[in-house]
């Protein structure tokens, strides 16, 4: 797996960049040599951050964990994507290595997740602009929204992010 390590607003250390690559191995039962995995550190108040984020054959999977040290949140991130793939096993499988769900006598059960329950919504989209995506967005008490740009007429998403802030995701 290739490992891209990245510091926002910091210099990560050699020792905390070799803890990442060892820790990312545990991984090498799930994904080939293709994948790439990026981690970014961070820090927040007293809190410090850590992203994991790994593409492999079109899949993302990704974990944020905020810890009092770096060594913790990796650890919760690391046991995080490891619960995801677990939880989906089935639907990965055919995605992921052959072989990566071979139970060892230290393995987890982890519940496996069940069919999909999905609520179809529909509703008309009126052209708009992102603020007024994100006034409609906060009337309705929502966490997103999804809404057709005026000026393009793409179908674009506003969204609001952990930090406060507000996120837009539009098409390329």
């Amino acid at each position: 797996m290739k490992t891209t390590i990245i510091g926002r607003k910091m210099t990560v250390s050699d020792s905390l960049k070799e803890l990442v690559n060892k820790k990312l191995r545990k991984f090498d039962k799930f994904f080939d040599d293709t994948a790439d995995a990026t981690v970014t550190f961070s820090k927040k108040r007293s809190m410090e951050i850590i992203e994991i984020t790994i593409i492999f054959r079109g899949i993302l999977y990704r974990a944020e964990e905020e810890d009092t040290t770096f060594n913790n949140a990796l650890d919760a991130a690391l046991d995080s994507l490891e619960r995801q793939i677990r939880k989906n096993k089935t639907r990965l499988e055919k995605r992921l290595r052959a072989g990566a769900f071979v139970r060892s006598a230290n393995d987890i059960e982890v519940e496996e997740e069940g069919e999909f329950r999905i609520r179809t919504k529909t509703f008309s989209f009126k052209p708009m602009n992102a603020e007024e995506a994100i006034l409609q967005m906060n009337l309705l008490g929502h966490q997103f929204f999804v809404y057709r740009d005026a000026d393009t007429l793409d179908t674009c998403v506003v969204y609001k992010r952990k930090d406060g802030a507000y996120g837009l995701i539009m098409p390329e």
